[in-house]
């Protein structure tokens, strides 16, 4: 299985994520649903605190992939839902070292979508993800 980062002619390189991300060969595909800051009792970890909720929901994710017998840098795609787009960028140095330390410098195709509310009490933070695993 191969990992191709599709940019287009002419365009920046993004910082933090993908344009496109090509995977040929064969591939498991594993879709995580949206996972938020819980810990192993569904209590949300880190109340008030976009950067530490961000990193246990990212680490939530990573945990899935890891268990389908994947690695971090097999996700491809995510979507980052949260209820509060200056409460992200307020954390941005965090959400990097997050990053960095649950994924490395390893960078899928990523959307950011601003909600009004998510399901769960407190959630400020939920992320969805797509992985391709290997056969």
């Amino acid at each position: 299985m191969k990992f191709e980062t599709i940019l287009p002619t002419g365009w920046p390189r993004p910082k933090g994520y993908a344009n496109g991300v090509l995977v040929s060969g064969a591939a498991r595909w594993l879709h995580v649903a949206g996972m938020v800051a819980w810990d192993e009792n569904e209590k949300i970890v880190g109340e008030g605190d976009f950067g530490a909720q961000f990193e246990k929901a990212l680490s939530n994710v990573v945990e899935v992939v890891k268990k389908a017998g994947g690695e971090a840098n097999n996700i491809v795609s995510m979507t980052v839902y949260v209820t509060d787009k200056d409460a992200y960028e307020a954390d941005l140095v965090r959400i990097g070292e997050s990053w960095r330390n649950l994924i490395g410098r390893h960078y899928p195709a990523m959307a950011l979508v601003q909600v009004a509310a998510l399901l769960e009490k407190g959630a400020m933070v939920e992320i969805e993800a797509r992985a391709a695993l290997a056969e």
